[in-house]
């Protein structure tokens, strides 16, 4: 798409109707720096405005409710407008309310026509002189903790029921963090320990994970524009998101098995690596039986361990969609667990926190084939000494909420 504009606060409303729509955000937000020739403090106003609208969407509802008399009524393009203005108010203590005041009314009327400028310059007069509602005023408890922490009030209560009051208060606070800047050393051409050597000596503001043995965590720097990322020494990473491969001892989508092929290569172990397009629970068509030592079920999930970097999954998943998946997880592992040699593992993990998807699985996994038993996932850094299973949540490391667990074929 091609863009007639490089102001990053329009180029934000743009992109916030685009993801209103169903569109992946980190994937507009991509598309639009690639497109314009905005300079790098508008890009980060850009990406932080999209970021933000997103995460806080239930919260600006709520708040700018009261000042719209027909909603419905409301362009969906002018409402984004308004809690652009209102995510700048709120969450940006650099940015100037005249400044921020004064752009959002010129948008109005560039996008819009004279009236919508009337319209737009009204309501933000009003919030300036009333002030928006205060979630404390909220009376139902489950209610408030969804504006406030802009999540669904079913997760809320899936929490709840699952880990209690205080540590999915925790979990929901964690959630609008920025995610952390994390890589994993690429060991086969140089050791984590050199790698952040060659990373300060270069100005990067690096330490090591203490989650995984082989992540990093990048402070200060843009990590993916450095010839650490270009000469293959790192990749992108997630801490959470190394440890299945970290336990093991050793996609149907053909766009997915093209970037891994592309950063295959860029590490330079693609001769270790081979990629087809199979629905995982049609494995019978392509492998006999006890063909492997050890399988990897990345299954397909809700995603809700990743609501930092993908804000918009929190309100696209239903109650549904977790009962549909966790069916699809099991269908998964049944179909694989003949594949698996005796004395075999499977590693099964996701990026989700609730147990429909997890433990559950593994549970109804277990009593259909009772030749599988769990064995303790074991990871450099101990992280489930209490647990032969692993369950990471967003609030214990910074990290993605990360599910893994180890199962060995007995007989």
């Amino acid at each position: 798409m091609k863009y007639t504009t490089n102001n990053p606060r329009q180029l934000a409303v743009m992109t916030l109707v685009r993801t209103s729509n169903g569109s992946y955000s980190n994937l507009q937000i991509n598309a639009v720096i690639q497109s314009t020739s905005m300079g790098a403090a508008d890009k980060a106003l850009f990406t932080n405005i999209v970021y933000g609208v997103i995460q806080h969407r239930l919260t600006l509802e709520y708040q700018l409710h009261p000042f719209l008399r027909d909603p419905e009524k409301t362009e969906n393009w002018v409402k984004e407008l308004l809690y652009t203005a209102m995510y700048q108010l709120e969450y940006l203590d650099r940015v100037p309310k005249r400044a921020i005041f004064d752009e959002t009314i010129k948008i109005a009327k560039v996008m819009g026509h004279d009236g919508t400028r009337r319209f737009v310059t009204g309501i933000l007069h009003q919030m300036d002189r009333k002030g928006t509602p205060k979630l404390a005023d909220i009376q139902d408890e489950k209610t408030r903790l969804s504006v406030e922490y802009s999540v669904p009030t079913w997760l809320v209560d899936m929490l709840q029921q699952q880990l209690g009051d205080k540590k999915t208060t925790s979990i929901l606070a964690s959630l609008n963090k920025a995610p952390k800047q994390s890589v994993r050393t690429n060991t086969a051409k140089i050791s984590r320990d050199h790698l952040l050597e060659d990373l300060a000596k270069n100005g990067f503001d690096a330490e090591p994970s203490e989650v995984s043995s082989e992540g990093i965590i990048i402070n200060d720097g843009q990590i993916v524009h450095s010839d650490f990322f270009e000469d293959g020494l790192l990749t992108i990473q997630d801490e959470s998101a190394m440890l299945p491969v970290e336990s093991m001892t050793m996609d149907i989508h053909k766009n997915k098995l093209k970037t891994v092929m592309r950063n295959a290569t860029r590490l330079g172990v693609y001769k270790n690596v081979e990629t087809f397009e199979l629905d995982a629970r049609k494995v019978d068509s392509k492998f006999e039986d006890g063909m492997f030592d050890a399988v990897l079920v990345d299954a397909p999930c809700s995603g809700l361990g990743l609501l930092r970097r993908k804000p918009e999954i929190r309100y696209d998943k239903t109650v549904a969609d977790i009962d549909r998946l966790s069916n699809i997880q099991l269908q998964i592992l049944n179909a694989v667990s003949t594949k698996v040699k005796t004395g075999g593992t499977i590693t099964y993990s996701t990026c989700t926190i609730v147990k429909q998807e997890n433990q559950d699985v593994i549970e109804k996994f277990i009593a259909a084939n009772p030749n599988f038993e769990v064995t303790k996932t074991k990871t450099e850094r101990n992280l489930n000494p209490d647990s032969d299973m692993v369950q990471i949540y967003p609030d214990d490391y910074d990290s993605d909420g990360f599910f893994v667990c180890s199962l060995i074929r007995k007989s």
